[in-house]
């Protein structure tokens, strides 16, 4: 295993942007700019000549969670947020940054890099290309908050032009798949409570394990439902032959998949792992952005997508892509987030093999309404841009 993984790294390196960047955007912006001239779709109007520039502004969030979140290495109760819009022409897109601990950002990372954005160069949100790689290169890192800008322009040309990105993109928004529900490590007790709560109205749930109790976790939900499980370890599992143990265990008990069983440096042993597992295993803390595929095809059978660790939805479609091209399966996830920036990511879901959109249902303070989940079923609504509606009048 380790040695075809690098005989592929010897090739894919100099070919993963033409077939990535190529095949991904072969649907995009620019032909659905194309077909709107055409009025195919929805009217709109770009000012070229007059006073209009697009105009950034953000404010600090902090998302209050319904119940205390714990993974293998930590547990909280809030979760920092940036709150994100950009202005044009009387439309207004719609953007966040969430900044869970391992994602290594901050509110003042977050806000900072925001100042140094300068938009107004730019003659309308259109020059997609030009204004998203200009915002990639502003720094090395800072990708949730390049995912905040890059969500709110998606939002912003997608209502200028009418339409759902998912119909930009040329998806069938009926083909969403079913969204796991996360159930935190905690008590038997607090465990029995959460799967009650979700039981009838989810399909699959996902469960966080990785510490000494990940077998009392999966018998406790085994008590009040049969419902497929996916599991996260969150890199908790440290010995591959226990870690293999565990995957045949939880195949046993009804586990559909496994997402990123040990830390992510030792991508030697995850390859055996899944070279080995009855379960397709999938990589998350091990990827961030499309360059990072490469080398770690062959460790694990797919991709766990996630936007604010990506820059946002012109890198996800092209990582789904280009991880699809190499035969890897595709999952997209998110954080604790707002329906803002789950509702953006939604958008991708008709062409994923598994989806962990729940976190805007993880919050109590959510400031928007976007994509639904329908008897377990991930529901995109029919409006323009990442489709969601402010929630009041308490926005930037």
């Amino acid at each position: 295993m380790a040695i075809k993984r690098r005989e592929f790294i010897k090739t894919a390196g100099s070919t993963i942007a033409g077939m990535a960047v190529g095949s991904a955007v072969s649907f995009g912006v620019a032909e659905a700019r194309k077909r709107a001239l055409g009025n195919t779709v929805q009217s709109y109007h770009v000012n070229t000549s007059g006073p209009a520039r697009m105009k950034l502004s953000f404010e600090p969030y902090e998302l209050q969670l319904r119940h205390t979140f714990t993974v293998a290495s930590y547990s909280r109760t809030t979760t920092p947020d940036v709150q994100v819009k950009i202005e044009y022409d009387g439309f207004t897109g719609y953007g966040e940054a969430s900044m869970p601990p391992y994602l290594g950002q901050t509110v003042e990372s977050v806000t900072s890099f925001l100042r140094k954005v300068d938009l107004g160069q730019f003659k309308d949100p259109f020059m997609m290309e030009d204004i998203l790689s200009y915002v990639d290169s502003l720094s090395e890192g800072d990708t949730a908050a390049k995912a905040a800008v890059d969500i709110a322009l998606h939002d912003l040309v997608g209502k200028m032009m009418g339409q759902p990105w998912f119909r930009i993109w040329g998806l069938d928004p009926a083909k969403a798949p079913d969204t796991t529900f996360t159930i935190g490590i905690d008590t038997p007790e607090v465990v029995r409570e959460k799967t009650r709560e979700c039981a009838g109205k989810f399909n699959i749930l996902k469960v966080k394990v990785g510490l000494d109790n990940d077998k009392e976790m999966i018998e406790t939900i085994r008590e009040i439902t049969d419902l497929p499980i996916a599991v996260d370890a969150n890199q908790g599992w440290k010995d591959k032959h226990k870690a293999l143990e565990m995957i045949n265990w939880l195949a046993e008990h009804g586990v559909v998949m496994v997402e990123q069983p040990m830390p992510k440096e030792m991508l030697d042993d995850n390859a055996w792992i899944t070279e080995n597992s009855p379960l397709p295993v999938f990589a998350d803390e091990a990827i961030q952005r499309l360059a990072d595929i490469p080398a770690i095809k062959g460790a694990y059978s797919g991709i766990n997508i996630k936007l604010m660790k990506c820059t946002g939805m012109r890198e996800a479609w092209r990582m789904a892509s280009y991880a699809r091209s190499e035969g890897m399966k595709v999952m997209v996830g998110c954080m604790t987030e707002t329906s803002c920036a789950v509702s953006a990511a939604a958008q991708l879901s008709p062409i994923v093999d598994f989806a962990d959109l729940d976190g805007n249902l993880l919050i109590s303070n959510d400031r928007f309404e976007g994509m639904t989940v329908v008897k377990g079923k991930i529901t995109l609504p029919d409006r323009p841009g990442i489709g969601i509606t402010p929630i009041g009048h308490n926005l930037i």
